[in-house]
């Protein structure tokens, strides 16, 4: 069946387009063409937007709004954004961050996601328009409307020492996640931590908040004794996937030990 593809200059016209049957919106291309090709019937039409905020990389002080189009080598090479590089780096190999975008990231099921990983760790903000919606709350309800497009995500740029990502996968550098990890924390002058966000990849069908870990990391040091509590609670609240790279006991078995070594980093 033959695809079609629409262009439009403002992203409410590209919205109105994907409510038709069989529309889907194009960023990048890395999933939905791949879907195209793998046999999709339900996709007639590629809709896109030319707008050129969605494209734009914009850092005010320590707050970075990156529109959805933003592709991942770009967040990789900006220089205010290299304490959140390797999230972008994790994405592929070099010609998929050509292409992989921040609002396909926000999208794509697990085990794909790495960097909206990386987001939910950073408490961001996903823009609709004038809608700031906070991301946990988004990727909780991304399903509810097909025709929705992301503007942009905003949050504030972490300092580096405040803030880890490491992806597991099988086939490096480029291979598709086992899991992904990434964790925010802020720790008093003693060295004990006052607040932590983990998120975690493939450990559901998207990515979410390893809110126990998190909760048993408050007051404690990131020393092996430290962080212990939290990488036994690690795995409580998830529901890691099984899938070709990897089961969901393997993944559930190995999380504890690469969040370990992410903390202590």
């Amino acid at each position: 069946m033959p695809l079609g593809l629409k262009t439009f200059a403002s992203v409410n016209d590209a919205g109105a387009a994907l409510k038709a049957g069989g529309a889907r919106y194009i960023g990048g291309g890395t999933l939905v063409v791949r879907a195209a090709n793998e046999g999709d019937v339900s996709l007639s039409t590629f809709v896109r937007s030319t707008d050129p905020a969605l494209s734009a990389i914009s850092v005010e002080g320590d707050r970075a709004t990156i529109g959805a189009s933003v592709t991942m080598a770009a967040i990789a090479r900006h220089p205010a954004l290299a304490s959140i590089s390797a999230a972008a780096r994790a994405v592929g190999g070099p010609a998929i961050r050509n292409m992989a975008t921040v609002g396909g990231n926000l999208f794509a099921p697990a085990p794909y996601g790495d960097f909206a990983v990386a987001l939910l760790a950073l408490d961001a903000e996903v823009l609709e328009g004038d809608q700031a919606t906070p991301i946990e709350a988004f990727i909780k309800g991304r399903d509810a409307d097909a025709g929705r497009i992301v503007g942009a995500v905003r949050f504030d740029v972490p300092e580096p020492k405040k803030f880890r990502f490491a992806k597991v996968a099988r086939v490096k550098p480029k291979g598709v996640s086992v899991l992904s990890i990434a964790a925010m924390f802020d720790e008093a002058a003693d060295g004990s931590i006052r607040d932590a966000r983990i998120a975690l990849g493939c450990m559901a069908d998207r990515p979410i908040r390893a809110l126990a870990a998190e909760k048993a990391l408050i007051g404690r040091t990131r020393t092996a004794d430290g962080i212990a509590p939290a990488l036994a609670a690690a795995t409580q609240g998830t529901a890691p996937i099984t899938d070709a790279i990897a089961s969901a006991w393997y993944r559930a078995e190995v999380l504890p030990v690469h969040l370990g070594r992410l903390l202590l980093s």
